[in-house]
C-alpha cells in the first residue's frame, strides 16, 4: 500500500549547500526532506491541473518552467533579456516592469566558473550564490568577477564565451562523468585571453562596475547519489502522467530514479502528488 506524502503545486526544490547538498521539494504547503527518501519506491503522478506560479491562474500550458501564456508576455522575469542579458533594454524605456528591473537587474551580479559536466561561464545575481550552482549541478564553482548590472554581467559573458562553453550538457551532468578541475588555473587563463575586452567594459562602465575577484571563495558540491544512471532516459509528465521507480539520487534539479530521471524545475506550477511505494 503506498503513502501519499505530498500533494499540490510544484516549486523548484529547495537547496542548503551540506555535503552532500540537502533537497526539499515544495508540493502545496509542504515541504518534502528528500534525501531521507533516497533508495525508496517512490511514485510521482500529475494530476492533470496546472497553476500559474505568479498569478495562480488554471493554464492548459506552463510556459517558462511555471507561468501562464499572459504571465510569459508581460512579466520582465519571463522576457528575453533574462537568458540573454547583454541584451538588456532597461536604458532603452522599454523595460516591461522597470521597478522589477530596478530590484532584480540592476544590482550586483556575479561572473563565474563552474564544473558541470566540463568548465562553463556564468552569470547569476548575488544573492543567489551559491543556489544558483546546486540548481545546476555543479561540483566546483569559482566566482571570477563582480559587476554592478545584470547588462554588464552578460557583456562580460560574452567576452568569456569565445572561449570557454556557457552551456551544461545535462545527460553528462546526471551520469556523474565528470573529473575536477583546477578553476583558479583556468580563471588566470581565461583572463589574460579577455583582458583587452574586460579593460573596454571598464572604460565604458567605470573601474569599480567590472571587478575583478582574484582570491575569491571557490565553492565545492557533492549530492545525494547513490548510483549514478549509465544511460539517461527522461521522463515527460505531459506524455505519461505517471513516474515510478526507486530513487538513486538528486543532482541539480533533477531526480534520478532506476527507471529514467526527471527534472522537476521543467514542471512548476504542475499539480503533483507523491507517493512513496
Amino acid at each position: 500500500m503506498s503513502v501519499q506524502l505530498a500533494e499540490g503545486q510544484l516549486r523548484k526544490m529547495v537547496t542548503e549547500h551540506a555535503d552532500p547538498v540537502v533537497y526539499e521539494m515544495p508540493l502545496g504547503e509542504e515541504r518534502v526532506g528528500m534525501n531521507a527518501l533516497l533508495g525508496q519506491r517512490l511514485v510521482l503522478e500529475y494530476l492533470s491541473k496546472i497553476s500559474c506560479v505568479h498569478c495562480g491562474r488554471n493554464t492548459n500550458k506552463s510556459f517558462n518552467q511555471g507561468y501562464c501564456y499572459p504571465c510569459f508576455t508581460r512579466l520582465a522575469q519571463c522576457d528575453s533579456c533574462i537568458v540573454s542579458p547583454e541584451k538588456c533594454h532597461y536604458d532603452a524605456g522599454t523595460c516591461r516592469e522597470p521597478e522589477w528591473g530596478e530590484a532584480n537587474c540592476m544590482i550586483d551580479h556575479v561572473v563565474y566558473l563552474a564544473n558541470t559536466s566540463g568548465l562553463k561561464i556564468g552569470i547569476t545575481r548575488a544573492t543567489q550564490v551559491p543556489t544558483r550552482w546546486m540548481d545546476q549541478g555543479a561540483i566546483q564553482s569559482l566566482p571570477i568577477f563582480r559587476v554592478q548590472t545584470r547588462h554588464q554581467s552578460g557583456l562580460v559573458e560574452v567576452l568569456f564565451k569565445d572561449h570557454v562553453n556557457d552551456r551544461t550538457n545535462w545527460r553528462a551532468m546526471l551520469k556523474g562523468e565528470v573529473e575536477p578541475l583546477a578553476l583558479a588555473e583556468e580563471r588566470d587563463r581565461l583572463f589574460e585571453l579577455t583582458e583587452a575586452g574586460i579593460a573596454d567594459l571598464q572604460a565604458q562602465f567605470g573601474l569599480q562596475a567590472v571587478t575583478r575577484l582574484e582570491h575569491d571563495q571557490d565553492y565545492e558540491f557533492s549530492y545525494p547519489v547513490s548510483q549514478h544512471p549509465s544511460k539517461v532516459t527522461s521522463f515527460n509528465l505531459d506524455k505519461n502522467p505517471r513516474v515510478e521507480g526507486e530513487l538513486h539520487g538528486i543532482k541539480g534539479q533533477y531526480l534520478i530514479f532506476d527507471t529514467g530521471v526527471i527534472n522537476m524545475r521543467k514542471y512548476g506550477g504542475y499539480h503533483l502528488a507523491l507517493h512513496a511505494a
